[in-house]
């Protein structure tokens, strides 16, 4: 659970870099981590509410929401 929240940091991380947006692909090739795992740390960050995603696989796109949930 510590390796996806880890994860989920870089996921952010690399879409900040971004300007808030990047391919699927395009984080499996910037963060040094395995397919599955950068899988479960979007999959958290889009159950929370901090990205969204548009498209379908293979072309799926995440954004970080410009209107994350208050907690």
């Amino acid at each position: 659970m510590t390796w996806i929240g880890l994860c989920a940091g870089e996921v952010w991380r690399c879409l900040d870099r971004n300007e808030g947006e990047a391919t699927l692909k395009a984080l499996f090739a910037g963060i040094k981590a395995p397919k599955e795992t950068v899988l479960m740390a979007v999959g958290w960050l889009a159950r929370e509410g901090f990205v969204l995603m548009e498209g379908d696989i293979p072309d799926l796109r995440l954004k970080l929401n410009p209107r994350p949930p208050a907690k």
